[in-house]
């Protein structure tokens, strides 16, 4: 009996290695390209409304991070930028409240009307911040949203709004108090998933 001639690239698999490593670090360098692209980007635009996408919370108080996006939050309310607020996330494990409630109790207390704060406190990722806020966007028409979170988030969100056939624009909150090293690992890992999730569900959860 002859034997079958192996494949070419199962005599060297080293070769198969390199490859496979290159494609990786090539789709890394294409999402840091997109969320620095993204980022830049993000300035300050006039918008209906803006959406706040929601983060840790510290008992009942918005942990450092998620502070700074309701500092830009308002920011934009007090500089004209959107008379209104969604403020975004549900109740997280070991919580008792909702980020939402939260976030809407922060900004009350820095002097915006309660009557402008949305909140939207059933969510548990970006996709169902973003998902969870359109009926908001459509009982109160409104027909732009900005997105306020942290730059390294932002590329991830507009696709998702993007998706969702939301009018967005990004704003990046400035932050002193994240490890951006950390958090920008984490959402290459972060975006990878949801456009795998996207390529094969097409309507990702």
């Amino acid at each position: 009996m002859s034997l079958q001639p192996s494949p070419a690239w199962s005599a060297h698999p080293g070769w198969l290695l390199l490859l496979v490593c290159g494609v990786l670090l090539a789709w890394i360098a294409y999402v840091l390209y997109r969320m620095r692209a993204v980022e830049r980007n993000a300035a300050p635009r006039r918008a209906d409304v803006a959406i706040v996408l929601g983060a840790a919370i510290w008992g009942e108080q918005p942990s450092p991070g998620l502070r700074e996006r309701l500092d830009m939050a308002v920011w934009l309310f007090e500089q004209g930028y959107t008379p209104y607020l969604i403020v975004t996330g549900g109740v997280g494990k070991g919580q008792s409240v909702s980020e939402a409630v939260v976030m809407k109790r922060y900004l009350v207390e820095r002097g915006v009307p309660a009557e402008k704060v949305l909140t939207e406190d059933r969510s548990t990722t970006t996709y169902e911040n973003l998902r969870n806020s359109i009926p908001l966007l459509k009982r109160h028409r409104f027909a732009t949203a900005c997105i306020v979170s942290h730059g390294y988030h932002l590329a991830r969100a507009l696709n998702i709004a993007a998706m969702l056939q939301i009018h967005a624009f990004p704003v990046a909150a400035p932050t002193s108090a994240l490890n951006l090293y950390y958090h920008t690992a984490r959402e290459v890992l972060a975006y990878t998933k949801w456009k795998i999730k996207q390529l094969l569900h097409r309507s990702p959860c």
